[in-house]
C-alpha cells in the first residue's frame, strides 16, 4: 500500500470492498455501478502490490526474481485461475464466503471472512506506529528522518505523530463508508500516481545510475538467479513472497458491479497479475542493485533508494516527491482495504451471522458500524504496538502470523474448488480452468502445496531479522497465540449465530445451492441450472427456502459453459443465436416456462403475461405446460421462437387494430348520442315554442 510502511505485512494485505445489499441496481448480469475492467484491475493491483512490498524481498538480491516467478507460477496463477472460475459460476454476493460455503460448508465459509477481517485489522493496526516512525521523510531533512526512524524517541514526541496518523486512518474509514464508486476511483488514480509513476522514474534513473559507473550492490550474473541455501530460517522470509501475491480473489465481491462479470472478472485478474509481477520484479531489483544487503531496513530503504537515484540528476530530495506521491497510493489502498473485509462480513452477517447492531447498511450500502468497529480495534492494536520496545520485530512477527492465516484461507478456497468440480460438475461456469479434471487437480494441487509450504516456513524465524524477532520459541508461541485468538473467535461467533435468530429478512444474500436443493450440507448435485436462476425470487439466506429444486433436475437445451448469469434458458438460446433479448416476460412467452424440463419439488407458476393495459394475466396451468411439446433441438427451439414472435407481432397488430376500432366505435357512439341529445333538446324547444304561440293566439281570440 504505502511507500511509508515496512512492506506487505503492514501495508497491503487484505482486500477490497465489495458490493452490498442495495448498493447497486439489479440488472441481468451486473450491477448498476458499472465498474470497468480497468478500474477492477487497478483495485486488484492496489490490494496486492506496492513499492514498499519490494523492500522485504530485496534481501534476496537477483534471486528474488526466481522467488517471484516461482510464487507467481505456484501460487499467484493458481489463485487467479481458481478465483475466476468460482466467480463466474457462483456469482451471488459473498465472494470467498459463497465459494467455500458451497463446497465445504457454512462454518469454514464464515471463518474465511473472519480470518480476512482480523488479518486486515492486525495488519493496519500494527502498521500505524511504523508509519509514525517515517514521518521525517516528509521533510527535506533526510539525516534527521533516518535517525528518527532508527532510534527510539520519547513518547511525548511520537505519540502526537501517531495520533495524527490515526486521525488520517479514521478519515479514510469515513471515505470508505461512502460506497464503491468513491473508493474505486480513488484506487484507480492512486495506484497510477503512487506506484506506476515512481516505478517508471526509478527504472529510468536506475539505468542512468549504472551508466554513471556505480557498482551494483548485487552481481548481475545468471548464477545470481539461483537462491542460496542457508537453512530453513533463510527460506522463512520467502514465505512472504506467497503472501505478497495474496488478495487477487478478494475483488470477486465486486462481481455484481460489473456489466459482464463472467468476461470482465477473469480479464481483470490476468491484467492485474501482469502488472503485479512487473511492480514486484522491477522494483525489487532496483532496490537490491542500489542498496547493499547489510543496509536494508524495512522502514526507510525505499526512501534511501529514491535519494540515491535522485542524486544521479542532482536532485537527492526526489525521495520527498515520491514520499508524497506514495501517500496517494497509501490513500487508495487504505480506503479499499478498510472497506473490503467489513463489507463482505457485513453482507454475510445480515444473513444471521452477526448481531443485529452490526448489520446496518448506510445510504451508500456500506456496513458503517462494522467498519468503525474494525477501525476502533485497529486503534487499540496501534497503541499496544506503540508501547512495545521493538516495533520492527513485532511487525515482522505479526507478518508471519497473518501469512499463516491468509494461506489457510487459500487452502480452504482450493479445497472448495475441487469439491465443487465433483459435487456440482454440471453447474454452468462462464470460465473454467483448462484441462478438465486433470487441469483442476494440477492447478489446485500446486496451490495447496505452495500454501502449506508457506505456512510451514512461517513458523521459522527469518534469519535476516533474528535480532528483531528474538528466540524461536518465543516467536512461535506468540504466533500460535495470535492464531488461537482468531480461530477461537471464529468458533464463538459461529456458535452464537446458531443460538440466535439474527437473520435480516430484507438481506439480499442468496441461499447456497445445496440449501435450495434440499440438502443439509454440501453434497452431490448433477443439476445444470445456473446459480442465478436457482436463487431467483427465493427467500434470502437465513430464512426458509421458498421453492426447492431437485439436485439432479436439468434444463433442456441449456448451452453449457455460456453466460450463467441469464435468468432463463430462453435467454440463453436467444443470445446464442444473436437475437436481441426481449423483456423478461417476453422471454417466457417466446420459449415457454423456464422450468420446462426442470424437476422441482414445489413450483408455483407466477403471472408473467400482461395485456395492453399492463394488467397481469395468470400463467397456464402446470398440466397444460407439461402437455405441451418440448423442442427436441436448438434449431427447432429457435424456429419455434421465431414463429412465436411472428405470431405475437401479428396478434399484437391485430389487437392494436381492434383496439383502435373499439375506440372509433366508442367515439361514434358518443357522437350519435350527442346528436340524439341535441335533436331531443331542439324538439323540446320547438314544441315549447309552438305551445307558447298557441296559448298566445287563444288569449287574443278571447
Amino acid at each position: 500500500m504505502s511507500t511509508t510502511t515496512p512492506g506487505r505485512s503492514v501495508s497491503t494485505s487484505s482486500n477490497s470492498a465489495a458490493n452490498t445489499a442495495g448498493a447497486s441496481t439489479k440488472t441481468r448480469g451486473g450491477g448498476g455501478a458499472g465498474l470497468s475492467t480497468l478500474a477492477l484491475a487497478m483495485m486488484n493491483v492496489t490490494i496486492i502490490a506496492g513499492l514498499a512490498n519490494d523492500v522485504q524481498q530485496s534481501f534476496y538480491g537477483l534471486s528474488s526474481v526466481t522467488f517471484f516467478l516461482l510464487g507467481g507460477l505456484l501460487f499467484f496463477l493458481p489463485t487467479g485461475l481458481v478465483a475466476a472460475e468460482l466467480a463466474s459460476g457462483w456469482s451471488q454476493r459473498g465472494g470467498i464466503f459463497r465459494w467455500v460455503g458451497e463446497g465445504i460448508g457454512v462454518f469454514p465459509a464464515l471463518s474465511c471472512l473472519l480470518i480476512l477481517w482480523f488479518q486486515t485489522t492486525f495488519t493496519f493496526g500494527s502498521g500505524i506506529p511504523s508509519m509514525s516512525a517515517t514521518i521525517g521523510f516528509f521533510t527535506t531533512n533526510y539525516d534527521w528522518a533516518v535517525d528518527f526512524a532508527k532510534n527510539s524517541h520519547s513518547w511525548k514526541v511520537t505519540l502526537p505523530i501517531m495520533i495524527g496518523w490515526l486521525a488520517y486512518y479514521w478519515f479514510c474509514c469515513f471515505l470508505a463508508t461512502q460506497g464503491v464508486k468513491t473508493f474505486s476511483k480513488i484506487a484507480q488514480y492512486g495506484v497510477i500516481l503512487g506506484t506506476f509513476l515512481p516505478l517508471g522514474v526509478m527504472t529510468i534513473l536506475a539505468v542512468v545510475w549504472l551508466c554513471q559507473g556505480h557498482t551494483p550492490a548485487i552481481a548481475l550474473t545468471p548464477s545470481g538467479l539461483v537462491p542460496k541455501w542457508e537453512g530453513m530460517s533463510t527460506l522463512a522470509l520467502a514465505a512472504g513472497v506467497f503472501f505478497s501475491f495474496s488478495g487477487i480473489d478478494m475483488n470477486a465481491a465486486h462481481i455484481k458491479d460489473l456489466k459482464k462479470p463472467n468476461r470482465q472478472f477473469p480479464l481483470a485478474i490476468f491484467i492485474s497479475m501482469i502488472l503485479v509481477l512487473l511492480i514486484f520484479i522491477v522494483g525489487t531489483l532496483i532496490i537490491a542493485i542500489v542498496i547493499p544487503n547489510n543496509q536494508i531496513n524495512l522502514l526507510y530503504t525505499l526512501f534511501a533508494t529514491y535519494r540515491a537515484l535522485g542524486a544521479t540528476i542532482g536532485f537527492p530530495d526526489l525521495y520527498l516527491v515520491f514520499c508524497w506521491l506514495g501517500m496517494l497510493n497509501s490513500f487508495a489502498a487504505l480506503i479499499t482495504n478498510l472497506a473490503g473485509p467489513s463489507y463482505m462480513l457485513g453482507q454475510a452477517g445480515r444473513s444471521g451471522f452477526l448481531p443485529k447492531f452490526l448489520q446496518n447498511n448506510n445510504k451508500h450500502g456500506m456496513p458503517s458500524r462494522l467498519m468503525y468497529t474494525q477501525m476502533a480495534l485497529m486503534t487499540l492494536i496501534a497503541f499496544i504496538v506503540f508501547l512495545l520496545p521493538n516495533v520492527e520485530g513485532f511487525v515482522a512477527l505479526i507478518t508471519q502470523a497473518i501469512t499463516i492465516l491468509y494461506l489457510t484461507y487459500y487452502v480452504m478456497m482450493f479445497v472448495a474448488f475441487l469439491r465443487l468440480r465433483y459435487q456440482q460438475p454440471n453447474r454452468p461456469r462462464g470460465f473454467k480452468v483448462p484441462g478438465g479434471m486433470f487441469g483442476a487437480w494440477l492447478v489446485a494441487g500446486i496451490g495447496i502445496i505452495a500454501s502449506v509450504f508457506g505456512i510451514v516456513l512461517a513458523f521459522y524465524p527469518p534469519a535476516q531479522l533474528e535480532k528483531e524477532v528474538g528466540s524461536g520459541i518465543t516467536y512461535d508461541l506468540i504466533i500460535i497465540g495470535l492464531l488461537a485468538f482468531v480461530f477461537i473467535a471464529c468458533i464463538v461467533i459461529y456458535r452464537a449465530s446458531r443460538k440466535h435468530n439474527w437473520a435480516d429478512p430484507t438481506n439480499q444474500f442468496a441461499p447456497f445451492t445445496w440449501q435450495i436443493e434440499g440438502m443439509a450440507k454440501p453434497g452431490k448435485a448433477l443439476s445444470n441450472i445456473p446459480t442465478a436462476m436457482l436463487s431467483e425470487d427465493q427467500n434470502p439466506m437465513g430464512l426458509p427456502i421458498k421453492r426447492h429444486y431437485d439436485p439432479n433436475g436439468m434444463l433442456r437445451d441449456l448451452p453449457t459453459g455460456k453466460d450463467p448469469f441469464q435468468g432463463t434458458a430462453a435467454a440463453e438460446l436467444l443470445k446464442k443465436h444473436g437475437i436481441t433479448e426481449p423483456s423478461e416476460p417476453s422471454k417466457v412467452a417466446l420459449v415457454g416456462d423456464p422450468t420446462v424440463g426442470v424437476k422441482t419439488l414445489a413450483y408455483q407458476p407466477r403471472p408473467v403475461h400482461t395485456n395492453a393495459e399492463g394488467n397481469m394475466l395468470p400463467m397456464p396451468s402446470a398440466a397444460s405446460i407439461d402437455a405441451s411439446p418440448v423442442p427436441q433441438s436448438e434449431q427447432q427451439a429457435l424456429a419455434d421462437a421465431k414463429n412465436a414472435r411472428h405470431d405475437a407481432r401479428a396478434y399484437h397488430d391485430m389487437a392494436q387494430a381492434l383496439n383502435q376500432q373499439a375506440k372509433d366505435d366508442i367515439a361514434l357512439a358518443e357522437a350519435i348520442h350527442r346528436v340524439q341529445v341535441d335533436e331531443a333538446q331542439a324538439k323540446e324547444a320547438s314544441d315549447g315554442a309552438a305551445e307558447s304561440k298557441a296559448e298566445g293566439s287563444n288569449k287574443q281570440s278571447k
